[in-house]
Parts: C-alpha cells; structure tokens; sequence
C-alpha cells in the first residue's frame, strides 16, 4: 500500500490535519495516511505540549470516524512516542525503512518547508524522503531564502482545502474557557475537556 506519513505534534490534532491530508492522499493516489505523533518535537516549546500519551490518545480518538467511509485510511504509528530524545524525523525516516516502507513519503506544510534546511540532517532528508508540501493559509514559501538544493522540492507542491484551523489557535481558545466544538473530532474535544488540558 503506498503510504503517506504526517508527523507532528499533534497538540492538539484538528479537522486541519485530518482534511488535508485526505485530500492529498485522494488526490495523489495514496492509500493510507500514517499519523506520527512526536515525543519530543525538536522546534516546539516543551512547556506548551500535551503529554505525548494524551496526543496520541487524541490522535487514535480523532481517526475513529474518519474510517467509516471513504477509499483512504488513517492510521496511527507510535514509533516516535517510543524513541527516546528528540523526535528527528530523519531518524523516523530510516526507522520505516528498515520496517519495510522502500519509500517514505513525507507530507509537511508550507510554514514547515521554510524552516526544512534547519532540521536535523536535512541534506540526508531531502536524499531519504520523499516530501509532499501542502500550501497553508497565509503562509508565504521563501523559495529565495532557501538553499539552491531545496529548490526541486517546488514540483512536489500540492493543492489542497485552506482550512484556517491550527492547533495553537484551539489551545489559545481553551485558555480562555471558549468553545473549540467543530475544529477538532467530538471525540477529541471530550477528552480534553475530561482531562483538562491546556487550562493553562
């Protein structure tokens, strides 16, 4: 089946993810989305993350539906969750391979491709996976800042919905008590509220 991975903090994972995904798989003949939730996100502040337990748990809740119909399949991996340090997807990457996935294909999004040529090992990343970029609201591609290498990376450009949802968005909402119903599964929304998280 050919695969196509989404890593990230999901924190907390949102309709976002789970839409445009969809439509890149749909559209670019994919089978199944493989979630990654990461352990250790190396870019992102660790006093703003769920325990990676409760994001996972999120991740599997938000899917549930999303299986009931349609020809593509969602799908969680814990393989970050279980190694320990930081999240490096170059080591995820070699990871799947080992696993059996020949080709790895990553999805990442406009705001990620910008910082891309400082992840770890990015010159090893671009040799080892095969990224998909999706275009984000508001969200400009440097192509002249980045290095001439990146730059092939344009024909892996995909369209996809612009759903304006992001995760630090629905945190700054439930710190205000506001309501996040719609922007993330039922499922999702009752966790957080039964667990309290992000109050603070």
């Amino acid at each position: 089946m050919k695969t196509l991975c989404l890593g990230g903090s999901f924190n907390p994972i949102h309709h976002g993810h789970l839409i445009c995904a969809r439509s890149v798989a749909e559209s670019d003949g994919f089978d199944k989305i493989l979630l990654i939730p990461s352990r250790q996100p190396p870019h992102k502040p660790q006093n703003e993350l769920a325990d990676a337990s409760d994001r996972l748990t999120m991740c599997r809740l938000a899917i549930e539906s999303a299986n009931v119909v349609g020809s593509v399949s969602f799908e969680i991996s814990d393989i970050e969750i279980n190694r320990p340090g930081p999240s490096y997807t170059i080591d995820t990457v070699r990871q799947m391979q080992k696993l059996g996935m020949p080709q790895v294909y990553w999805l990442i999004g406009a705001d990620m491709l910008n910082f891309l040529p400082k992840w770890h090992q990015p010159a090893a990343l671009l040799r080892e996976a095969n990224f998909v970029i999706i275009e984000r609201p508001g969200i400009a591609i440097e192509w002249n800042a980045l290095p001439a290498e990146f730059i092939p990376l344009k024909k892996n450009l995909v369209q996809a919905p612009r759903i304006d949802i992001s995760s630090s968005d629905i945190r700054r909402r439930i710190a205000m008590s506001h309501s996040i119903d719609y922007l993330t599964p039922p499922a999702v929304v009752a966790y957080i509220n039964a667990h309290g998280l992000y109050r603070t």
